[in-house]
């Protein structure tokens, strides 16, 4: 509101309702959103996508392509490392047709743009990232920061999306990864979103959820799955 001169909430809120795609608009989506993120977040999720779900997957001999939605991707952390994992997994399982195709959504305008360049400061880099993904994965540029390598980062489609609007241009995926992020939406936005995304899994497909979020309310559309640790749901 200083940098733009305004004097009240209502006359900030009046004026995006006048141009709701305005830079206006996009600085306050910046301002309100938290961006948090590291490489391989609550490890859990990834080690239960390599042993359990892409062997899963991979057993689908009419299946070629693997679809997986990343909901609130921030700067990218998510989706690139569910694409070094998928690598890690076609190493290690010779002779599987799967390909990769992640659809990393977010609402910050920012953040999706740090995302698609697919370029981090060696602070980001730390976090999360072992030095062995990192000298694998990576190639150190001339201004010091690290770049994705060109094989993972082409399995990523970044888009901007509010959760609270449709899905129905996404299509349709095998995986779902919305993670800390539903945990600021009220109870009544919650269920939607998640409602919505089920609708937005193909039948059997997984919902993978934050370490501190759970499912609950919707037992005609999803069932808990025990991986020991973690949990997942799965479509019904």
């Amino acid at each position: 509101m200083a940098d733009q001169d305004i004097k009240t909430v209502g006359e900030l809120v009046d004026k995006m309702a006048r141009a709701p795609r305005s830079p206006l608009r996009e600085a306050v989506v910046d301002a309100m959103t938290t961006n948090e993120t590291l490489w391989f977040r609550d490890i859990h999720p990834f080690r239960i996508l390599e042993e359990r779900l892409l062997p899963e997957l991979a057993e689908n001999r009419s299946m070629s392509q693997v679809k997986l939605w990343s909901a609130a991707c921030s700067t990218g952390q998510e989706p690139y490392s569910i694409s070094m994992v998928f690598d890690e997994f076609k190493r290690k399982k010779l002779g599987t047709r799967l390909s990769l195709g992640v659809t990393a959504t977010d609402i910050s305008p920012s953040v999706l743009a740090t995302a698609k360049k697919a370029e981090y400061e060696m602070l980001a880099i730390g976090r999360g990232l072992s030095k062995e993904r990192m000298n694998k994965y990576f190639t150190k540029t001339p201004n010091g920061s690290w770049k994705v390598k060109t094989e993972i980062a082409r399995c990523v489609e970044f888009r901007s999306l509010n959760l609270l609007d449709s899905f129905a241009l996404l299509g349709k995926f095998d995986l779902i990864f919305c993670r800390n992020v539903l945990i600021y939406f009220s109870p009544e936005s919650k269920k939607d979103i998640l409602s919505r995304m089920h609708s937005a899994l193909k039948p059997g497909g997984y919902l993978i959820l934050g370490a501190s979020e759970s499912l609950s309310g919707l037992p005609d559309k999803y069932e808990m799955v025990h991986c020991r640790p973690g949990i997942i749901y799965r479509a019904k």
